[in-house]
């Protein structure tokens, strides 16, 4: 399976995932508790929470992957360890 393919899917499942979980629980909930529609509002507004943070975590680790370490600051870091040595 291709990279992107393993992306979408990864990024799917931590959209689709949690919605279905919150629908099916509020309404349970609301219909056990009599609070139509608030606790399903609810579960939904957390379930787009966390879709949101899987899908910026999901990114960000691709991302991460596919961006190369800068050179620039390899370079300024042994130039400022030169500078706290002393000089003599």
């Amino acid at each position: 399976m291709s990279d992107a393919l393993k992306i979408f899917f990864r990024v799917s499942s931590w959209v689709v995932i949690p919605v279905i979980v919150a629908l099916i629980a509020g309404k349970w909930l609301d219909a056990k508790f009599d609070t139509t529609p608030w606790i399903f509002l609810i579960a939904t507004g957390f379930a787009f929470l966390i879709s949101i943070y899987g899908i910026i975590k999901v990114i960000g680790t691709y991302i991460r992957s596919i961006t190369p370490p800068k050179k620039g600051i390899e370079e300024s870091s042994s130039q400022n360890d030169d500078s706290l040595t002393p000089r003599t």
